[in-house]
Parts: C-alpha cells; structure tokens; sequence
C-alpha cells in the first residue's frame, strides 16, 4: 500500500503540463466565485469548442450523430454537457459530476437596514460553515438582480483593486470576555452576520459651491437613503431585493502558496478544484465510443435540493431530449443508459493534517501530493448517507488509472466516529449506474481560504480524461 508523492515521477514536459493548468485553473477561480459564475465560464468554454445549446438543436431538429457535442443549462446555476460517442446511449455514458456551490453568505429578501450610523445587509449563510470565519475581513458582494420587467442586473463588487470592499464587524478583544466563553458554533451567531455597507449620511448641495458659501444642503438623510441613492447608480430599487440573489463571498484572488509554489490558496475550491478539471478533461477527450458527459451542479452544499440540485430530473431530462434528437429515444432506453453508465462523482476529500491529527485515521487518510484521492464510501459514522462503491468497478478503475499511469491514493473523510460529509454520488446510484467518489484532497475545507496541491489537481484531470477515454463499460 505504498504510495508515491506525484511531484516524484514527473519528468520536465509533466511538470511543465501540471503548472500550466493550475495556472488555468487560477484564473478560473478568479473568474468564478459564484455556480452563475461558473456555469457562464463553461458555456464559454464549450462554446469556443463547438458545442451547441441543446435548446437551439432542439428548435432546429438536428439530428444528433457520433461526435456532435451538446450542452443545456438550467436556470443559469447547473449545466450537462454531452459529446456523443459511437455507440449507442442505451449502452450506457461515461460522466463526470461535480458541483459548483460553495459555502458562503446570502443577502436575506428584505436586507437593507441602519442601525448606529451604519447602514447593514442581513444575511443568512449557506452551506456549512465556521461563522466566526467570516468576521473581520475583505468581503466582495457578487450575484444578480432581477427586476420586474425581466431586465437583470449583474452586480459584483469588492474584487477590483478599485472596488470598495465590505465586512462582517468583530467585537473588540478589550470586551471580548463573555464572547471568548462561548462555544466555538456560537463565538458569532448566524443573525449577527450582517454585512457593513457604509456609514455616510446622504448630503446633498444644490451646486458644488454651496457648502463653502454656508449654504445649507438641498437634501439630506440618513445612511440608509445614502446607500439607496447608490443603488440607483446600478438601476436597482430596495424592493429589487425581493428578486435578487445575492452572494457574500471572501474578496481577493486566487494565489500560488508555499514557497515552492506547489499549492494553490483559494477560496472555493469544494468543489471546483474537481468541476474544472472535470470540464477540461470533457474538451481534451477526442472522439469516444461510449458518450462523455461532464455535470457541473448547484446545491449540493445544502443537501442537492431544488430545481438546480441532483435530487432534480434536469438531467434525466436532458438526457431524454438528447436521446430524442439522435433518434434512439424511448423511456426503457432512456433508463437502460442511465443504469448502463459509470460515473465518477468528482468531489473533495479532506487533507491529512498533522496539526489536527486526532481527527484523522492517517493510514486511511489522502495525503497531499500523492494523486486524486478515491473514497469507496462517504456519509458519517455508520456509513450513514453513503453510496459505498462495489468492488468490481473499483478493481477495474484501478486498471484504467494504472493503464494510464496516473497517481491514486484512497481515503476515508476522518476517523469513524469524528465526522463525515456526503456528496452527489448516492443521488446517482438511485439509477443502478456505477458510481465513487473521486476528487482532489483539500486542506482547511469550507474555510473562507482553502489549500489543494497543484500535482493533485493535475493527477485528477488525468484521472477523469483517462476515465471519459475508456471505451468499455467498467
């Protein structure tokens, strides 16, 4: 069971592979810290590859055949791609999913307030979280709002190095006493996690003259109608806040860590440090015999629920209208493709970490620069909630990936007892399809920084272009 760091058998051309997609993946998460943000990059991405709407086919009636390549969005926030393979889809796909949804703060419906010369957004967080993580630092507000004639405003704020920033307040460590009691899930309560927007009260002159003329000011208010004479700028009313969806997230960009440069710091990386290579894995697949699919979800932190979640039929749905368009489509082929197909759920397992290695079964835990990591089993204590991956498709991945001579470890997510998490994977297997977890380790998970290995990064796009490339059913 012995197992080599990944740096330790890459030639000079690999190395050279491994940093130019990290640094593709870095401005990836630049671009995208938000599933809308996400699903816009990869309908880009596709596109520039020929992909084609799976709407726009659907109107034209174009009948799909061995090589075209599809995509369909739902609701802006998830998103299936398809390339069309050989054989027929009754026979079975080979898919990637992953999903694109973080932890984070979410802007409440009727947000906007002031209290003590402060004008505040009330917020409710999403996913879990540390919430005292969130306190006393740079936050950036990305998202949308929709107005009443349909008309969308895109809003992200707090990324540019021009752009103000918002935060969380802290109390000062001077009155801390009773603060530094409590428990660590209430040193911050979730309703205490109000965003700090501004504190200037709306002063204005009838010229610019005035003020030094002793003039009293034309108009005057408080902060709060300061900051919605701002929100005029961007074309958006305080009842605009009903239709909108608005994310608090870390501010700043994604950076090389370690002085090797061998890591990447990042917010956002459960679970896009697999949704990305899971992506570029699906572009760089040439033509195939068994249809490739990459799935890139909404949701999942908060249990794949909703429209945009895997609990939804969007991709069975998907799928039929695909099916339908290559003219092979009928409901028991429809569910023969689905049980026939193999699937890696691309999602993250946790770092071993020394400093916290009470948590962790070190034997059965993934290692940092030692390949994607595979988890036969997720869910908590009992194998609660888990998919727990049979055997047979187990040995024969482990030959595909050997085949292709990429890097793999197995892990489990901590100590039995400690812990645990859950992912898409058991969502799918309802099907009878083959499925395990299969993704980049991360360190410092769900925290507003998290930490991944760039050889792991690059040994999961291995992984999953060697998976989409195998031409039988495993």
């Amino acid at each position: 069971m012995e197992r080599l760091n990944a740096w330790n058998t890459y030639d000079l051309k690999m190395q050279k592979e491994c940093d130019d997609l990290s640094s593709a993946y870095i401005d990836f998460l630049n671009q995208c810290k938000t599933e809308r943000e996400c699903v816009d990059y990869a309908v880009n991405a596709l596109e520039d590859a020929g992909y084609i709407d799976l709407e726009e086919a659907k109107e034209e009636k174009r009948e799909l055949k061995p090589g075209d390549k599809v995509y369909s969005v739902m609701m802006n926030k998830s998103i299936a791609a398809f390339r069309i393979g050989t054989r027929p889809i009754e026979e079975g796909m080979n898919i990637l999913g992953a999903h694109i949804d973080s932890p984070r703060l979410d802007v409440k419906q009727n947000p906007l307030y002031e209290d003590g010369g402060m004008a505040y957004l009330d917020t409710h967080y999403y996913g879990g979280i540390k919430k005292y993580h969130y306190v006393a630092r740079p936050l950036a507000i990305h998202g949308v709002v929709v107005k009443k004639n349909g008309e969308t405003v895109i809003v992200n704020i707090g990324e540019d190095e021009d752009d103000p920033v918002f935060f969380v307040s802290d109390i000062l460590i001077h009155l801390a006493q009773a603060q530094l009691k409590k428990e660590g899930s209430k040193v911050v309560e979730g309703e205490d996690l109000d965003l700090v927007i501004g504190s200037k009260p709306l002063v204005i002159t009838a010229d610019s003259k005035a003020g030094s003329e002793g003039k009293k000011p034309q108009e005057q208010g408080d902060v709060k109608k300061a900051i919605l004479k701002i929100l005029e700028e961007y074309d958006i009313e305080e009842a605009d806040f009903e239709s909108a969806e608005l994310e608090i997230v870390p501010a700043g960009k994604a950076r090389e860590a370690g002085l090797d440069r061998s890591m990447v710091l990042s917010y956002g990386q459960d679970d896009r440090v697999c949704a990305y290579p899971s992506l570029r894995a699906l572009l760089d697949t040439k033509d195939c015999e068994r249809t490739s699919v990459c799935l890139l979800v909404d949701k999942e932190e908060i249990g794949s629920v909703g429209a945009t979640g895997m609990r939804s039929h969007f991709f069975e749905n998907a799928l039929a209208e695909v099916m339908n368009l290559t003219g092979d489509y009928s409901e028991l082929k429809l569910r023969r493709a689905l049980a026939g197909s193999d699937m890696l759920s691309s999602d993250v397992s946790a770092v071993y970490d020394p400093l916290y290695k009470e948590c962790f079964d070190k034997k059965n835990s993934a290692m940092i620069g030692e390949g994607v990591v595979f988890n036969k089993y997720t869910g908590s204590r009992g194998k609660s909630g888990s998919n727990d991956a049979n055997a047979e498709y187990i040995a024969q991945l482990r030959n595909i990936f050997d085949n292709a001579d990429v890097r793999t470890q197995t892990a489990e997510l901590g100590k039995v007892d400690v812990g645990g998490g859950g992912t898409i994977a058991y969502i799918m297997a309802l099907y009878g399809m083959n499925v395990i977890d299969s993704g980049v380790a991360v360190l410092s998970m769900h925290s507003p920084y998290e930490v991944t290995s760039k050889a792991d990064i690059f040994e999961a796009y291995r992984a999953y272009k060697a998976f989409l490339e195998n031409a039988d059913r495993v």
